[in-house]
């Protein structure tokens, strides 16, 4: 194991501002980071699976007036991230440098601190207020509207973090510089 790499995990509600902020962060850290997103790894699924129980399903209720689309995750699903998390393991285990963009709704924070015990592992938490975050995911256009609302009491319930940011206060680079300078990159 070479346990020279450094790895930051950026969890938080989607449309927050986490891939701006990693590519932020990419372009003024002294040694190379790569990006890893947890997108890329739903996105490996077979289409059939997006709205199928194995894979990804998507129900919208509505919450005070509003949509909300509740995600369950199946097995096909399940199994899609926790090989997402030992390829960051691996990653970091060949001395990558890594910013690993996460949405993390149950306990796979401490999957990730088992993965990585050796390295060098941060945590950041991407906060933003729910407004800011559903104008942003109506401004996306690529995002099924109602997700912020369902993610945001879910993604930093119970995590503790080495850093917090709110998104809506600063830019993504002022956001990179913050992690930059407390992580000494």
């Amino acid at each position: 194991m070479d346990g020279t790499s450094t790895v930051i995990l950026f969890n938080g509600v989607g449309s927050v501002g986490k891939s701006s902020i990693a590519k932020a962060l990419q372009t003024i850290a002294t040694e190379p980071f790569l990006h890893v997103e947890m997108d890329a790894f739903l996105n490996m699924m077979p289409e059939r699976f997006w709205d199928h129980p194995d894979g990804l399903t998507f129900e919208t209720v509505m919450q005070d007036s509003k949509p909300t689309v509740a995600i369950k995750s199946g097995s096909v699903t399940e199994r899609t991230l926790r090989g997402m998390r030992h390829a960051v393991a691996a990653m970091a285990r060949q001395g990558n440098n890594l910013i690993i963009d996460d949405v993390l709704l149950e306990d796979e924070m401490a999957d990730y601190i088992a993965l990585l015990a050796g390295f060098t592992f941060h945590t950041v938490g991407i906060f933003a207020p729910l407004d800011v975050l559903e104008a942003r995911e109506r401004e996306r256009g690529d995002r099924l509207i109602g997700l912020a609302r369902w993610q945001y009491d879910r993604v930093h319930q119970g995590k503790r973090y080495d850093l917090e940011l709110d998104a809506s206060a600063a830019t993504p680079m002022q956001c990179a510089e913050a992690i930059k300078a407390t992580f000494g990159l």
